[in-house]
């Protein structure tokens, strides 16, 4: 089994984590010296200078490279108490099997949209790149057209398929995702993907284009549609919040946020929270009543919605995860409880 993540810190042995569980290495703890050898090693195996990372001062930066016949890794090197360090995560050649994965249908009939803003949110390692890398990978497939992606660094590697498939590293590429985003809209683009939506900047210029008929994918750090919403919002000057509002009911078309759980067998399973927009929806979004969101969702199964606790109430009953288990990552642990009882 390939490591998920692999950690090169100072004053431990070389560490890493498969699935959620932490092991360490039986060689000797790694010193500062140690640790630089093997972030210079990765800025050669990524063909990059490793001056350019020297010179930045308080800042980590992230890139991607391949090992033939083993797969692709992202790095993220940054400095702690003085050293060099680098978390890399593992990647393996070719695009992920979403049956594999247990990525819902709802999320992957996505890729049937035509324009408007679909969210992948979640904490950092919730697999949310891997999510959107199955969408695009449908849609690649299943129609015909030009994706556009921006990507920091590019993980999934896609072959033109049915469609053209641009592929744009930040800042390899193209310097920030605004640059690119509006680049992008010269280049008549079916589809954009947008690997993170950062600042208010940013977020602007996907609804825009959203707004003119394109078909945005982006994601965000929020762990629920309802503080996805708030956080977008948030992100601009009070004096401009309510056309935020009004613009965003009308092109969001769905959120999904995701995170993956320990299962009952040792690994870890993704749940879901599935908000798809509809009339309450966009009259919630525009009346600033964002905390009515889950009442919503929790009562439009019938449109593909789902809460996150209603998720983690059918892994429970599936005997995929354990109930103390899904108390830990449920939103109302208390709600959740009551249909344990």
């Amino acid at each position: 089994m390939c490591a998920f993540d692999i950690f090169v810190i100072a004053g431990l042995p070389l560490s890493w984590r498969i699935s959620s569980r932490h092991q360490r290495g039986d060689g000797a703890p790694l010193t500062p010296a140690d640790t630089k050898q093997l972030v210079d090693e990765l800025y050669e195996l990524a063909g990059r200078d490793p001056a350019e990372f020297a010179s930045l001062r308080n800042h980590d930066e992230d890139f991607s490279f391949a090992l033939p016949g083993v797969g692709r890794f992202r790095a993220n090197v940054f400095r702690q108490r003085g050293s060099y360090s680098a978390v890399i995560r593992a990647i393996p050649f070719g695009l992920p099997d979403p049956a594999q994965l247990h990525i819902p249908e709802e999320v992957l009939g996505l890729a049937r949209l035509r324009k408007g803003l679909v969210l992948v949110t979640g904490p950092s390692g919730a697999g949310k790149t891997t999510t959107l890398a199955c969408i695009i990978d449908r849609l690649n497939h299943e129609r015909s057209g030009h994706i556009i992606t921006m990507e920091d660094p590019i993980e999934y590697i896609h072959k033109h398929g049915t469609c053209i498939v641009t592929q744009r590293e930040v800042p390899t590429d193209v310097a920030t995702y605004q640059e690119g985003l509006r680049s992008a809209m010269r280049e008549a683009p079916d589809v954009i993907l947008l690997g993170e939506m950062r600042d208010h900047e940013t977020i602007a210029t996907a609804v825009t284009a959203a707004e003119e008929a394109q078909l945005i994918f982006s994601t965000l750090h929020t762990t629920s549609a309802s503080s996805t919403v708030s956080r977008i919002v948030d992100a601009f000057p009070t004096s401009q919040q309510r056309q935020v509002r009004i613009q965003l009911s009308i092109v969001l078309q769905a959120v999904v946020c995701q995170q993956l759980v320990p299962s009952t067998d040792g690994g870890v399973v993704p749940a879901y929270e599935i908000m798809m927009a509809n009339t309450a929806t966009r009259n919630l979004i525009r009346a600033q009543k964002d905390y009515q969101l889950d009442s919503v969702i929790a009562s439009g199964a019938n449109e593909g919605m789902r809460t996150m606790d209603q998720d983690l109430l059918r892994l429970v009953a599936e005997g995929t995860v354990d109930k103390d288990t899904a108390l830990r990552f449920a939103a109302h642990p208390e709600s959740l409880a009551a249909h344990f009882a």
